[in-house]
Formats: structure tokens, C-alpha cells, sequence
């Protein structure tokens, strides 16, 4: 139980303290900071490259130590986890880019600038009444459903990496590294549910708190993943796989692409590469 209460708490501050933490910056949003945003993304991409590649994807091969798992599975998993995530982000691009009309040539549909990837950048043209303020506080409203959905299997990635130690009731470091990166990642998907409601009339704080409320899935995606992951060693290798396909594309199909997008210079990949080294020696120190 001390375990499980653990589990949740931490989750609780990735999850609902990194949503509630982008939707407090995006009340005080400023628009010369896509470049520290782009170095912190890159820097949680490596963080996540490095627990997946030296943790997660070698204790799904070895589950607890013991014999090794079909490797097949292992793949099967990580593929399957890549899918669900994938899936549900092209779900949230479909029906944000739906509701705000005016996305077009000159609004094209990448996260090129903190400004397009939060939607602030749309505020204008509904602030000069050419578009309705009602469509771009209903995208928000389609985000944050999306994004409260898509933390599910987030969560499940959190408590898969804490099922590892969960025979010795110990926490685990990979378990904890990871409830950290994501927290940072769901800073600007906060940012992304925030300022498309302010932008469309919703008061500050109760933005806030709603774009805090859409992390709270996360806990209950934890739960899961502990569950799954303490259910035997097949479980917990199947449960590790499917954490290690989520976050692969978390990493290659979110972080990347938006860090690099947002500043075309070689510092996004100085700050990867400085984060995969950060989480080597996190996981092995």
C-alpha cells in the first residue's frame, strides 16, 4: 500500500503539476521563450531516449532478472504502445485543427514557434473579430478532453517503470526519472490546453485549473501500470514494452520534431544528447 500511495502522489505531481504548471505559464505567457522551450523538450527527449533504451526495453527483455522474454512480444509491445499514442495524438491534431478554421497557407499546421504549437498565435485574428472567439474556446475544450485521454497511457508508462522494484517495495530510480520527464513534457501540453481558452473568454485561473484538471488521468493510468506490471514477468515485459513504444513516440513523434521546429539550430540536439547522458547517469550511478 505504501508503494501504491507512492506511486500516486508522484504521478499526481508529473501529471497534474506539469499541466497546471503550462496552464500558470501560459497566464503569464511571453513570446521570446521558444527557444528555452525547445532546449527543455530536447533535453526531455534525451532524458526519455536514455530510460527506454537502458531501462525500461532491458528489464522488458529480462523482466525481474529471470529468463529472457520472447523477443517478439517485446517488439509486439513496443509497437502496440507507439500505435496508442500515435493514434491519440493524430485524434487531438484532427479535431483542434478542425475547430480553428483559419488555419491555412498562412497558418500552416506545424509547431513551428511556441505561438503555434500553444495556438496563441490564432489569438489575433479572433481578437480583430475576422473569426469567432466561441471556435477557438471550443478547440481548447476539444484539446483538453484529448489531452486528458491521451495522459491515460501516460500514467500507465510511470507505474510500468515503478512495478520494477515493486517486489523490493522500493521506488524505482527509472520510475522516478521518468514521472520527472514527463511532468516537463506536459508542461507546454498544458500551455496548448491554457491559451485557447483564456484567448476565447475563460477567466485566468479557472483555465488554469481546468488545464491542471486533464493531468489527473495520469493517476489513474499509474494505477493501471502498476497493476499490469506486478501481475508476473510476462505481464510486467508486456507492460515495459508498451511503456517503451509510448514514450518512443512521445520522443521521435512530439519532442524532437517541436524543439527543432521551434529553434533550427544545433543546440535542441547538444541539449538531447546532454539529457541521454543525464538519464545514463541517473539509471547506472
Amino acid at each position: 500500500m505504501g508503494l501504491l500511495w507512492s506511486v500516486i502522489w508522484i504521478t499526481a505531481l508529473a501529471g497534474v503539476g506539469g499541466t497546471g504548471l503550462g496552464g500558470v505559464v501560459s497566464c503569464l505567457f511571453r513570446r521570446d521563450s521558444s527557444r528555452t522551450v525547445s532546449l527543455l523538450l530536447s533535453f526531455a527527449a534525451g532524458v526519455m531516449t536514455s530510460v527506454v533504451c537502458f531501462d525500461l526495453l532491458s528489464s522488458a527483455i529480462f523482466p525481474d532478472g529471470g529468463e529472457q522474454t520472447d523477443i517478439f512480444l517485446v517488439v509486439v509491445g513496443v509497437l502496440f504502445g507507439y500505435a496508442v499514442i500515435a493514434g491519440l495524438n493524430a485524434w487531438i491534431d484532427r479535431d483542434t485543427n478542425h475547430e480553428v478554421a483559419h488555419i491555412d497557407a498562412g497558418h500552416p499546421r506545424t509547431a513551428d514557434s511556441l505561438e503555434e504549437l500553444t495556438h496563441a498565435n490564432h489569438y489575433a485574428e479572433h481578437a480583430s473579430g475576422r473569426q469567432p472567439r466561441s471556435s477557438l474556446f471550443l478547440a481548447g475544450l476539444v484539446m483538453a478532453a484529448a489531452i486528458a485521454l491521451h495522459n491515460v497511457p501516460e500514467g500507465m508508462v510511470i507505474g510500468a517503470s515503478f512495478a520494477k522494484g515493486a517486489g523490493t517495495g522500493a521506488l524505482s530510480r527509472g520510475g522516478l526519472v521518468m514521472a520527472c520527464v514527463i511532468g516537463l513534457h506536459n508542461i507546454p501540453e498544458g500551455m496548448a490546453v491554457a491559451v485557447p481558452l483564456i484567448s476565447g473568454g475563460m477567466a485566468r485561473g479557472r483555465a488554469a485549473a481546468l488545464t491542471a484538471c486533464t493531468g489527473a488521468p495520469t493517476i489513474l493510468g499509474a494505477v493501471l501500470g502498476l497493476y499490469l506490471g506486478t501481475m508476473g514477468p510476462l505481464s510486467l515485459a508486456l507492460s515495459l514494452s508498451f511503456a517503451s513504444g509510448a514514450m518512443l513516440y512521445v520522443v521521435f513523434g512530439e519532442l524532437l520534431p517541436e524543439a527543432i521546429l521551434m529553434w533550427r539550430s544545433k543546440l535542441p540536439a547538444l541539449a538531447a544528447i546532454v539529457g541521454m547522458m543525464t538519464g545514463l547517469l541517473i539509471i547506472y550511478s
